[in-house]
């Protein structure tokens, strides 16, 4: 499974940006799905996941009531909408999928596959 970012980019304090994840390959192992994000000398961060069916999703305490996370009919691609942005949501975002797993997953660990990362700047 092979997954492509896109979406990312600079924006200003309080504006909005939308990723997006599509998925190739053997999609069909890709089961749930998740967005995590990085910055210098830290550990990758939990921030959104969804389950396979797109009905169940979670957030880290800092993004919710900002960010929305879903996924579309084919369960091929995930989007992230990020609204209300701060300067401490600057990093790098990247895109997983887990096999086997339909329900949300929070820990990094348990994916099987990432994306390449795409940049989130957003300045005060």
């Amino acid at each position: 499974v092979q997954l492509l970012e896109s979406g990312g980019g600079w924006v200003q304090a309080g504006g909005s940006l939308r990723l997006s994840c599509t998925a190739s390959g053997r999609t069909g192992s890709a089961n749930a799905m998740g967005w995590f994000r990085q910055t210098p000398g830290k550990e990758r961060e939990f921030v959104a996941g969804i389950n396979w069916s797109g009905t169940t999703t979670d957030y880290t305490d800092s993004v919710k009531g900002r960010f929305t996370i879903s996924r579309n009919s084919d369960k091929n691609t995930v989007y992230l909408q990020m609204n209300r942005l701060k300067p401490e949501d600057t990093a790098v975002y990247y895109c997983a999928a887990v096999t086997g797993i339909y329900a949300v997953v929070v820990s990094p660990s348990r994916y099987d596959y990432w994306g390449q990362g795409t940049q989130v700047t957003v300045s005060s």
